[in-house]
């Protein structure tokens, strides 16, 4: 197995048999809890940042092997845009509430189902970096709404 292929499925967990995008998202919550208990939202959001630079080039050297655009093994956009997500609402100065990670993995997940425009727009980027792009701009959506209702204290 390829390199690229390894990570780009973050270890295989892309071939899970069912919703594989879904399982890397409950995943990577509980790893960005503990990122965010041990430096804050700067080190979720830099965690969020390495693994989008990593995964534009697994996912590029993936798909030009598969020749599919965007193929449902690569998760690490997954686990890249939920980390941005979780980001969103780990920059309190007091700690997120499970109510919190919780909003954020439902937002995330709702924006990558339905991909509304810009995500939609961004999903049709080249390569890894349209595989990658989606993912992010979606972490960025539910990134922001989360860091606006966890501020106006709405959950």
């Amino acid at each position: 197995m390829r390199l690229s292929t390894i990570v780009a499925s973050v270890f295989g967990i892309g071939y899970f048999p069912v919703a594989s995008g879904t399982v890397m998202s409950i995943i990577a919550v509980p790893f960005a809890i503990l990122i965010a208990q041990s430096g804050g939202g700067p080190a979720v959001l830099g965690a969020s940042l390495i693994v989008f630079m990593i995964g534009v080039w697994a996912c590029d050297d993936h798909v030009r092997a598969t020749g599919k655009h965007d193929p449902s093994e690569c998760v690490i956009d997954e686990l890249a845009g939920q980390w941005l997500a979780c980001a969103g609402i780990s920059f309190n100065l007091g700690p997120a509430k499970f109510q919190e990670f919780a909003l954020a993995f439902l937002l995330f997940r709702l924006f990558d189902i339905l991909k509304p425009w810009p995500i939609s727009a961004a999903e049709k980027l080249p390569g890894g970096l349209g595989v990658m792009a989606d993912d992010m701009v979606a972490g960025a959506a539910a990134a922001i709404i989360g860091a606006l209702v966890q501020y106006f204290r709405v959950v």
